[in-house]
């Protein structure tokens, strides 16, 4: 499979719900959906399509948090990213896609802890990486994040 077939069976499949098309090479390509269509193009890409999850990224921007679900079509070599932008920071939510695979379980609580997305449908989004005692609200991936200034004194 060639990226260009890929994105076009995507396009096809869901057509202006896909915002946006970003060819970065002749094996990586970026299409951009809205929140709301995470299950079922992330259902299409990973079923249908039969590309490998590979895992999920978070980005603060100006505009919201980004999430990037990263796949691989290890027979073709090709990685196609699904992009989503939650333009709300205050209340940053999506559906989890853990009902598609399991795997996303781990990155959706760790993309839950340092940037403060809630992912709908996903009980179990307890920290991962951060200490027990770290205050709750505080996201340390995200722009607005002041690090605590350290204590010269101490070792």
């Amino acid at each position: 499979m060639k990226i260009d077939e890929a994105v076009k069976k995507i396009k096809d499949r869901f057509g202006n719900k896909v915002l946006k098309v970003y060819k970065h090479s002749e094996k990586r390509a970026y299409v951009d959906i809205d929140h709301d269509d995470i299950v079922p193009v992330m259902t299409y890409v990973f079923k249908d399509l039969s590309f490998r999850f590979n895992i999920a990224s978070g980005v603060d921007t100006f505009e919201g948090i980004e999430i990037l679900y990263h796949f691989a079509h290890d027979p073709s070599g090709i990685v196609i990213s699904i992009r989503v932008l939650l333009k709300d920071k205050n209340d940053p939510h999506i559906d989890t896609v853990t009902t598609v695979t399991k795997s996303a379980w781990w990155i959706e609580r760790e993309i839950h802890e340092l940037f403060g997305v809630e992912f709908n449908g996903n009980k179990d989004l307890r920290p991962l990486l951060l200490s027990d005692d770290w205050p709750k609200g505080v996201y340390p991936l995200r722009k607005d994040f002041v690090p605590p200034k350290r204590d010269s004194r101490k070792t």
